[in-house]
């Protein structure tokens, strides 16, 4: 696998915390392989049913995929704690990369007893055409208020295989269709961006995300190389680049890591970890 921007910086500076932060940030139990209840310290607080399910059927998908290895994570961000409006923020993070996928990466966070968060991305070697998988759940006391999966194009359409097994997919009735974000036009034509209404509905995402995850997984054993300097690879790696791009724009997630942290360390942390542009091919 090419080398990245992410794993370039990490090479050559301290980390991402400062040092009085690093020495005062414990390990968080988001960190652990398997999230589950007996896994939990007593004063903890259960994760959302539908977080650890998908979690762990990404897991299940995840370790199917060929040439599976770990990718070196600083361990200051392997698990991260710290503290918003006077509430426990945890962040746990696992990364792997695959023959055909640069990074898989997925990331939990919790803030106190309530706001939970799922996030979720696989991104392709730009020599292989291969899309983007994304998933993310958010979830709080009342519920889960978002989920969102899709495989996204990194050129004007998907490769001719994957789209025609997503159009023939049978998707679920769904009852609450959410709308995408103006920068939503990074995404497919099936992306589904819902809020489940009860458990029924929560299995149902679990199973299409699985679906569109069989999908991919099915693809990346497929898939061979394009040459570094061949004119398919430059346009995939643009088309991945202008994806990290608009992603960077949703200010949200900026606002509450430069909250809960500081400025400085959320611009590196979406820079370098969530959204690390690809390596140039050439």
């Amino acid at each position: 696998m090419q080398d990245t921007p992410f794993f370039s910086v990490h090479r050559s500076r301290a980390g991402l915390l400062r040092e009085e932060d690093r020495t005062a940030w414990q390990s968080s139990i988001l960190c652990l392989p398997s999230v589950s209840p007996s896994s939990m310290p007593d004063s903890a607080v259960t994760l959302h049913p539908l977080v650890m399910r998908l979690a762990d059927r990404i897991r299940l998908q995840r370790s199917g995929l060929p040439a599976l290895a770990d990718l070196a994570l600083d361990e200051e961000l392997v698990a991260i704690k710290g503290t918003l409006d006077g509430e426990q923020l945890f962040i746990g993070n696992e990364l792997h990369c695959c023959q055909g996928m640069r990074k898989l990466h997925l990331e939990l966070a919790r803030l106190g007893n309530g706001l939970q968060i799922l996030h979720c991305v696989w991104f392709p070697d730009p020599r292989f055409d291969l899309p983007i998988f994304g998933a993310d759940i958010v979830a709080g006391p009342a519920g889960v208020s978002a989920a969102i999966v899709d495989l996204s194009p990194v050129k004007p359409t998907l490769p001719t295989v994957l789209e025609e097994a997503l159009k023939a997919l049978e998707i679920p009735p769904f009852r609450q269709v959410r709308e995408l974000p103006g920068w939503g036009t990074i995404f497919s034509p099936y992306v589904r961006f819902i809020r489940p209404d009860g458990a029924e509905e929560e299995g149902w995402f679990v199973d299409l995300v699985d679906t569109y995850l069989s999908v991919l997984s099915d693809a990346v054993r497929k898939a061979t190389p394009d040459p570094a300097d061949s004119l398919p690879t430059i346009k995939r790696y643009e088309g991945q680049l202008n994806y990290c791009i608009k992603q960077k724009r949703n200010d949200k997630t900026r606002r509450v890591l430069e909250k809960a942290f500081n400025p400085a360390w959320a611009e590196a942390y979406i820079e370098n970890l969530l959204f690390d542009n690809p390596a140039s091919p050439v």
